[in-house]
């Protein structure tokens, strides 16, 4: 069967585990092709390797479930980025308050877990 490569598309989709709260990111290249018999069909390819569609049957890479929201690209970054701890001033120095906060607690090691869904969905709470 010969095929013919018609168009080739970068997407990135964000997904939220509902089971266990795991979010990630992922990049996907779509490859529409046309077969011999003028059928079309997709091939998708992440990270150099093909996979079947994250829009049928997405599973959660924590924790296997298949009850995973699909949302846009940036979704799981920007809470992320919510999350991280402020930086220090722009002098580099620190107020007296973040010093004594420092001082107080010790520094935490990286997060056992990536983060909860509750984290995930604040941003569509409507107040």
């Amino acid at each position: 069967m010969s095929e013919i490569a018609a168009a080739t598309v970068r997407e990135a989709y964000a997904f939220a585990c509902m089971r266990c709260g795991y979010g990630w990111e992922q990049a996907y290249e779509i490859q529409h092709h046309v077969d011999s018999s003028g059928s079309a069909f997709v091939v998708y390819t992440a990270d150099g390797e093909r996979v079947p569609s994250p829009l049928s049957t997405p599973t959660c890479v924590n924790c296997g479930g298949h009850v995973v929201r699909i949302m846009r690209a940036g979704r799981v970054s920007t809470v992320q980025q919510l999350l991280k701890p402020p930086q220090a001033t722009a002098g580099g120095q620190e107020t007296p308050e973040e010093m004594s906060v420092a001082t107080a607690v010790p520094a935490a090691g990286p997060p056992a877990r990536h983060w909860q869904l509750s984290d995930l969905l604040r941003p569509f709470h409507r107040r």
